[in-house]
C-alpha cells in the first residue's frame, strides 16, 4: 500500500509572509499591484473570504483603501484578480503538453498526466484548489469561473489530441470533449482531491496511479478477447440476421397495414 504523507500547508507560508509585510517600516514604498493580490490571496486563503477584511488586506499591503477600491471597487473584484493571477502562473501553457507528445499516444499521455499532476500538487495548485473549494458553495459563480480558466485550456487541448489520434474521424464533436473530461477526472481528479485536504501520494504511488489511469483511459479493463472486433465471417454473419431481421419487420409491417384494412371494410 502507498505511504502518505502529509502535503505542506500554503497557509503556514503565506502567514509568513504576510507578517514579514506587517513589519516593512514607516517610508518604504507600497507594495506593487501585483504583489497586492499576492497578499490579498494569502489572506484569503488563511482566514477564509468572509473573515478577510480591505481594511486587514490595505494594512498588510501598505496600501491606502481609496487605492485599492479604486483599482477593484470592493473585496469581491479584488478576491477574482488576484485568484486570475494565480491561475495565469499556475496554470500548464499547451505549447508545453504539446512538445510532450510522441509517436506512441499511450507515452504521451503518461507524459501530459504526471506534468498535470506535478502542476495541480505543486503548493500554487493547492492553494487554488482550496479556495476554489471554499467559494464555491457560496460563490458558485466564482468557483466555476475558476474551474474553466484553469481547465478549459487543457480540456480544449486534450479535445484535440483525441480528435487526431484516438477517435474515428466519425465520431461525433462531444465525444473528444467528453474523453477530454474523462481523462482529467481519471487521471488527475483523484489526486487533488485528496490533496486538497492535506494528503497527498508519494512519487512511487503517483507514477503507478498515472501509469495505470492512462493504461486503463485507453484499453478498459476487459480482457483483450473480449474487447476485440468480430472477424470478417462474424461481421457477414451479423450483416445477414441484420438484413433477415428488416426483412420479417417490413413484412410484420405490411400484414398489419392489411389487417388495417380489411378491419375498415
Amino acid at each position: 500500500m502507498a505511504v502518505m504523507e502529509t502535503s505542506r500547508e500554503p497557509a503556514a507560508d503565506g502567514a509568513a509572509q504576510t507578517a514579514k509585510r506587517n513589519r516593512r517600516g514607516p517610508g518604504r514604498p507600497t507594495l506593487s499591484n501585483e504583489e497586492l493580490l499576492d497578499t490579498a490571496l494569502d489572506l484569503f486563503l488563511e482566514n477564509g473570504f468572509e473573515r478577510t477584511s480591505i481594511e486587514a488586506i490595505c494594512s498588510a499591503a501598505g496600501m491606502a483603501k481609496r487605492t485599492v477600491y479604486a483599482r477593484y471597487g470592493d473585496k469581491t473584484s479584488l478576491f477574482q484578480a488576484a485568484i486570475n493571477r494565480a491561475i495565469d502562473e499556475w496554470i500548464v501553457p499547451v505549447s508545453q503538453l504539446r512538445a510532450s507528445e510522441t509517436d506512441n499516444l499511450e507515452e504521451t499521455l503518461l507524459r501530459i498526466g504526471q506534468i498535470l499532476l506535478a502542476n495541480i500538487l505543486s503548493p500554487a495548485g493547492i492553494r487554488l484548489l482550496r479556495l476554489t473549494n471554499a467559494v464555491s458553495g457560496t460563490m458558485p459563480e466564482i468557483a466555476a469561473n475558476n474551474t474553466q480558466m484553469g481547465t478549459g485550456p487543457t480540456l480544449a487541448y486534450l479535445a484535440d489530441l483525441f480528435r487526431r489520434r484516438l477517435l474515428p474521424k466519425t465520431a461525433p464533436e462531444a465525444d473528444a470533449d467528453e474523453a477530454a473530461l474523462a481523462f482529467l477526472h481519471l487521471v488527475i481528479g483523484g489526486p487533488a482531491n485528496t490533496a486538497a485536504w492535506g494528503v497527498v501520494l508519494d512519487e512511487e504511488a503517483l507514477a503507478r496511479h498515472a501509469r495505470y489511469c492512462v493504461h486503463l483511459f485507453l484499453h478498459g479493463l476487459l480482457p483483450r478477447e473480449e474487447r476485440t472486433a468480430p472477424d470478417e465471417p462474424e461481421l457477414a454473419e451479423l450483416h445477414d440476421l441484420l438484413a433477415g431481421a428488416t426483412e420479417q419487420l417490413a413484412q410484420a409491417r405490411d400484414r398489419l397495414e392489411q389487417a388495417r384494412k380489411l378491419a375498415g371494410d
